[in-house]
């Protein structure tokens, strides 16, 4: 039998951040808690891997945070060792990169004119015509960007991702993930960006500065496990739950599997962030097969890591590359020296992490690893971006059940396994995995402090978390900062192509609409700008026309308004 202090020990499965958020609560308010860890280190899927003294993330974790709590501490953690990292990603589409955020003239110069007013004829179509219901992610993204941005932008990428096609992945994804994402806040910052000013954005995806631990994510994880090992809980490494005992609506026992030896436990609690579909399973007694059947259909994406150590200082200057170009299978492109000179412990060389996306029934999954890397070489090499012949070795890692699917069954599944659960009163779900939902590293943790505030007395619904409030990237703007963005030196050359490509389109787009949809009446008025643009009438030839006069009169307009208002602000604050 086991004594009263281990009966109220609360069991919490997995050392991932939600985990040890967990843990770090209990700890601090004298609550005793195990957390079960299946690997031999923290960190779950944001730890750090260690290959002769390389680093590298099991694709690159961002700190990023405006809950105050998490940042203290985040901060308390790490101190300085706890690095603010300037952030550079681009899109790599059809052998060009695509700066992210957008920059107009990057953009024009990629796409052309021509592709770029198409692209803005799509989003047009889109909206004067939308959608009557929208169920799936193609849906969702072509309706708020039009198809042909769609197409360019979103399709090839989302499906080397998740491995189905997009009219198979729920709407879900896309509003959670990209919802305040649209075409208009995107041009916005294009051109606020190409004018050199740094607009505020709610938008996750295009935050320009984040926290990043000296050593890697797993810096932050191994410090805090420790300083749970100070107080009253422990991490148990290589050890699993294979067994989660109940009666009368609450978890009473766990058995957990070290080598070969099993042990069952009592607890008091249970928070788990296992898997799902695997925390179902391993209920005793067994849940309706109504539940199970639910949790066999919750799919997930599963991730392969070939990093690679590369004998140059200095490859490209992004953190990382997203790789839309459909000619490679490979994903994303970490350059993780980018992210911490201290990741790589040798001078003169870089690392970087390739990231692959599979199923485990995929053959892929069990090629060596030598084959997993001459593939990701040979693509670099197609991609241009190495020498093959400056690659000095690497290593790989598989990661299982990395990535939750937004399938079309995932939310039926998932609401017959919530209702299920709920009445098990003191067993909570918290995490990625635990809550089948793609969440940020700081959502996964604040699930983590809230499910250990729930244990000590709070009734709080841990699935409310995470509805992608607009708070989640949106970096608070300093007095500084403000000063700076009223006095900078706007880009002369900057305004005037945004100026350009502003009225330009503009006017093409509304010459286009008058062509097909106007009266007589309005389309005599329209014709009165022939007075002004030399050729210009109601047609396509006159649009072209128009596209390059409007055009360059707006170029004229905002490179001589940038110029005079630089010019006004130097007298002002001499």
């Amino acid at each position: 039998m086991k004594n009263n202090a281990e009966a109220e020990n609360v069991c919490i499965i997995g050392a991932g951040p939600a985990g040890l958020a967990a843990a770090h609560e209990l700890s601090r308010n004298n609550k005793p808690a195990t957390v079960i860890e299946t690997l031999s280190v923290p960190g779950g899927i944001s730890r750090t891997e260690v290959f002769n003294g390389y680093r590298a993330d099991l694709g690159g974790h961002r700190f990023f945070t405006r809950n105050l709590m998490l940042r203290e501490l985040w901060d308390q953690t790490l101190g300085n060792d706890f690095l603010l990292r300037p952030r550079l990603s681009r899109i790599l589409y059809r052998s060009k990169f695509y700066d992210y955020p957008l920059r107009i003239r990057n953009v024009l110069g990629n796409m052309g004119i021509l592709e770029a007013s198409l692209c803005l004829l799509s989003y047009f179509k889109a909206r004067v015509f939308p959608e009557k219901e929208i169920n799936t992610f193609q849906e969702w993204v072509s309706a708020r960007f039009g198809e042909r941005l769609f197409n360019t932008f979103f399709k090839t990428y989302t499906e080397k991702v998740w491995g189905i096609p997009c009219s198979a992945i729920s709407a879900d994804w896309a509003a959670q993930r990209i919802r305040n994402l649209s075409l208009r806040e995107a041009v916005k910052n294009a051109i606020l960006a190409q004018a050199g000013m740094s607009g505020k954005t709610s938008v996750t995806s295009l935050i320009e500065q984040f926290h990043y631990p000296r050593l890697g994510p797993g810096m932050m994880w191994e410090a805090l496990a420790e300083n749970i090992e100070k107080r009253n809980c422990r991490v148990e490494y290589g050890s699993r739950v294979i067994s989660i005992r109940h009666r009368d609506q609450r978890v009473f026992s766990v058995t957990v599997q070290k080598g070969r030896k099993t042990e069952e436990r009592p607890v008091s609690s249970c928070i788990s962030s296992m898997p799902l579909a695997e925390l179902i399973r391993s209920l005793d007694p067994p849940p309706p097969s109504r539940v199970l059947k639910a949790a066999e259909k919750l799919a997930y994406r599963d991730y392969i890591a070939v990093n690679l150590i590369i004998n140059k200082p200095d490859l490209f200057p992004d953190n990382w590359i997203y790789v839309h170009d459909p000619i490679v299978e490979l994903g994303r492109i970490q350059n993780y020296k980018n992210w911490s000179p201290d990741m790589v412990p040798v001078e003169g060389k870089s690392v970087l992490g390739l990231e692959y996306f599979h199923f485990e029934t995929d053959p892929e999954w069990d090629w060596p690893d030598s084959r997993l890397i001459e593939r990701g070489v040979s693509e670099l090499r197609k991609l241009e971006l190495i020498d093959s012949a400056t690659v000095e070795g690497g290593w790989v890692t598989r990661v299982p059940k990395a990535y939750p699917v937004y399938d079309q069954d995932y939310r039926a599944s998932l609401e017959i396994i919530r209702d299920y659960l709920e009445d098990i009163e003191n067993l909570q779900t918290i995490g990625r995995n635990g809550t089948h939902r793609y969440n940020n590293m700081d959502h996964s943790m604040l699930s983590g402090i809230l499910a250990a505030s729930n244990v000590m007395g709070t009734n709080i619904n841990l699935w409310d978390v995470n509805a992608e409030e607009e708070y989640h990237e949106e970096a608070d703007e300093s007095l500084e900062e403000a000063v700076e963005l009223v006095i900078h030196d706007l880009d002369p050359l900057g305004a005037g192509a945004g100026s350009a490509v502003s009225l330009g389109l503009f006017a093409f787009c509304l010459t286009l609409f008058a062509l097909y949809f106007a009266d007589e009446a309005a389309i005599d008025i329209l014709s009165l700008l022939g007075n002004y643009f030399y050729g210009y009438s109601v047609s396509w030839k006159g649009a072209f026309l128009i596209l390059l006069e409007a055009g360059s009169a707006g170029f004229l307009a905002g490179t001589a308004v940038a110029w005079l208002r630089n010019a006004i602000i130097k007298l002002l604050i001499a």
